[in-house]
């Protein structure tokens, strides 16, 4: 119990510390945001502070902190550490300067702040991986819930998926505050009495469950050689601690803000409490099945749907029960949506198609759709594999620009070692793992570590030499 509280506690000074030292570096205006400026009635909304901090946290907590954190846990409590340093020093700083940049180039999309800084090859690059990554997230965050909910209501999946795809299809294409706007709050609330209600059935040793002590030792069942802490478990925990996926949606409420000095609360804010929900479901995972062991065993039987639903069951008995389960959908729907929403966005900002008109909305949503159904079809293991490093990569690439763009805007300062240094880290990370993961070269750890860390080497030089060493010429 004291290391869970100790990890809470921590993130919440990360915010209200380090977070206020990444906004003074950053340093907000009072000048006019895109929602006042280009109020389009569609995308350009100003929204209600509450509303848009609601969005932002439902659009980015899927079962990336849920799903994610459990998998995580798997390692043992060393998981702790990731989910508070990655959330304060990574994610909080990649979620911030994603939606602030974005807010200060009228709300542009994620792919075109990257190209905007790093060239056109990077552009193009960027589209594609974005809306690859949307689609991917869009499919997993639709096939998870109609999982949930099927096992839930007992309704056949096969009818759920359907229903599913058609409000994610209706999302995508109305106006911001038709849909989301209107029903987030109630999903919000749902979310939050899940994340309360599973911390206070541990904490109150519900089922006779004892929560983990602190180590860094590695506890998954089939031993560090074969399922070694780096870099599997960082990219296994992805939008817990930090996540590419979040870059992407950011914009999306960096056209609803009304203020830059939101920032904070929204972007950075949102970021810290994903953390405090995957640090909730990695710790339940180990209470509730007594040990890593148990948790893996009951993944590997019944899927990472089963083992929440136990979960719930188990913390919150009745009606609460009910009400986890329903938070635990929310958080997945809530972010699939806006994943195809956000796809149709990057798309009109690489065509240059207005989005005012249904009919120029209609031709990009349902391509895109159309696609992420047939996805649906495919094993859900497969696809969030394939996610999670896409995700991981992409979060690397926006914080390198993070990089770039505070060291061309705030010349004569060190504002650009906040972003860099994780960028640094995620380079290592991204590339020791595609090296050596099954989906990728399956090189051993003698070759895929020095050749990670030599690339997260290549990675800083290069940014160095281009920027802070060009500069002081």
């Amino acid at each position: 119990m004291t290391a869970f509280l100790i990890a809470l506690a921590a993130l919440i000074v990360g915010y209200f510390v380090y977070g206020k030292i990444v906004e003074h570096m950053f340093g907000p205006t009072d000048k006019p945001t895109p929602a006042i400026r280009h109020n389009d009635g569609v995308d350009y909304i100003p929204l209600p502070t509450w509303k848009v901090f609601m969005i932002q946290l439902l659009n980015i907590a899927g079962l990336g902190p849920i799903f994610g954190a459990l998998g995580g846990a798997i390692w043992g409590p060393s998981v702790y550490l990731w989910i508070v340093l990655g959330s304060i020093f990574a994610g909080g700083v990649h979620d911030y300067l994603s939606g602030m940049i974005s807010l200060r180039e009228d709300g542009k999309s994620i792919s075109e702040v990257v190209g905007n800084h790093m060239g056109s090859t990077m552009l193009f690059i960027m589209r594609v991986f974005s809306v690859v990554l949307l689609v991917l997230v869009g499919t997993v965050f639709m096939t998870g819930p109609a999982g949930l909910i099927a096992k839930l209501t007992g309704i056949a999946v096969t009818y759920v998926l359907p229903c599913v795809l058609l409000y994610y299809f209706l999302a995508t294409l109305l106006p911001i505050d038709t849909l989301i706007a209107r029903f987030y709050p109630l999903f919000g609330a749902c979310l939050i009495i899940m994340a309360l209600g599973i911390m206070g059935g541990m904490l109150l040793g519900i089922g006779g469950h004892t929560m983990p002590d602190m180590t860094l030792a590695n506890l998954h069942p089939l031993g560090p050689e074969k399922m070694p802490i780096w870099p599997l478990m960082f990219i296994t925990v992805a939008c817990g601690a930090c996540s590419g996926f979040h870059s992407t949606q950011s914009p999306i409420m960096a056209r609803c803000l009304k203020d830059e000095r939101l920032g904070r609360p929204v972007f950075y804010g949102a970021m810290i409490s994903e953390g405090i929900i995957a640090l909730i479901w990695a710790t339940a995972g180990i209470t509730f099945y007594d040990s890593t062991g148990g948790l893996a065993a009951a993944m590997k039987a019944g899927g990472a749907g089963t083992v929440v639903y136990d979960i719930c069951v188990g913390f919150m008995p009745g009606v609460g029960a009910v009400l986890a389960m329903l938070g635990v959908i929310a958080c997945p729907i809530t972010s699939g949506d806006t994943a195809f929403r956000s796809a149709r966005l990057t798309l009109a900002d690489w065509f240059g198609v207005d989005q005012t008109e249904a009919k120029k909305r209609l031709m990009f949503a349902v391509p895109l759709l159309a696609i992420g159904g047939i996805l649906s079809q495919m094993d859900f293991n497969i696809i969030w594999r394939y996610f999670s490093w896409t995700n991981q990569t992409l979060a690397m690439i926006v914080l390198w620009t993070g990089a770039v763009y505070l060291y061309r805007t705030k010349p004569g300062t060190k504002a650009y070692v906040i972003p860099m240094v994780p960028a640094v880290f995620m380079s290592a990370v991204t590339s020791t793992y595609i090296l050596q993961a099954p989906e990728g070269l399956q090189l051993s750890t003698s070759i895929s570590y020095p050749v990670g860390l030599v690339f997260a080497v290549v990675c800083l030089v290069l940014f160095l030499k281009t920027t802070v060493l060009r500069g002081t010429k």
